[in-house]
């Protein structure tokens, strides 16, 4: 491996780790291989501690390759739990709201989804690190502050419904959007567009740019490798 002239990693992460726990681990053990106090790594695209799935991380002079790298398409699959709300729009917060939701219907949320598919205006969610006023909106919103967030396009390019509970109210979907997608506000959204309540229960990325979730190594096989796999060096 050469960590200086730069890998790109794929690593699985697992839940309840932030994103940036996953580069610490990954730097570290970089550092340690190395022999040195100080290393360059970086991650294209942020994961919530919430969410599982492909987190792409940089080293050395790979870390310049992050900005293309976060242009990439990136593949979800969401589950959401329709009928009910939350303020974060996941289970970050508990539920504030509940709402009827026996009229949904498999056929009802086919002909509703397309009308979130293409180029299309979101509000991001006021539990996000949107900045307002030179600060994080989370840090607004946690404090219960009321903070007004301006829509911004993306594109989500395919909306795929791969099961629905009429029961439990349980949705889920594959989702293969751009970048700043907010999966959180697309259960908002489409709660709201099929006369219900909606919030994210679970979200597994398994795609970003080209690297698949299939490819990735957990955290345990990334630091084996890093230990263990031959080194070579940008002069040799």
């Amino acid at each position: 491996m050469d960590f200086i002239t730069g890998e790109i990693i794929g690593i699985d992460k697992p839940l309840g780790w932030t994103s940036f726990d996953a580069v610490k681990r990954i730097r570290g053990a970089i550092q340690r291989r190395l022999g040195v106090r100080k290393f360059k790594v970086g991650h294209a695209g942020t994961l919530d501690p919430l969410a599982t799935g492909v987190l792409v991380i940089c080293t050395g002079r790979a870390t310049r390759r992050i900005s293309a790298l976060q242009e990439g398409m990136k593949e979800y699959v969401a589950e959401i739990r329709l009928g009910a709300t939350t303020p974060s729009f996941d289970l970050e917060t508990e539920i504030d709201a509940t709402y009827p939701f026996a009229h949904v219907t498999p056929q009802l949320v086919l002909e509703t989804l397309p009308r979130f598919t293409g180029r299309v205006m979101q509000v991001p969610p006021v539990f996000s690190a949107v900045k307002v006023d030179g600060k994080r909106a989370y840090s607004f919103a946690r404090k219960g502050h009321d903070v007004e967030l301006k829509p911004k396009e993306l594109e989500i390019r395919e909306l795929e419904m791969l099961g629905y509970d009429g029961a439990s109210g349980r949705l889920t979907l594959r989702v293969l959007c751009s970048k700043g997608t907010y999966i959180r506000a697309l259960a908002r959204d489409l709660g709201a567009a099929l006369g219900t309540g909606g919030h994210l229960t679970a979200l597994r990325r398994t795609r970003v740019g080209d690297v698949t979730a299939d490819t990735c190594w957990s955290i345990d096989e990334a630091l084996r490798h890093i230990a263990e796999d031959p080194l070579t060096f940008p002069d040799e």
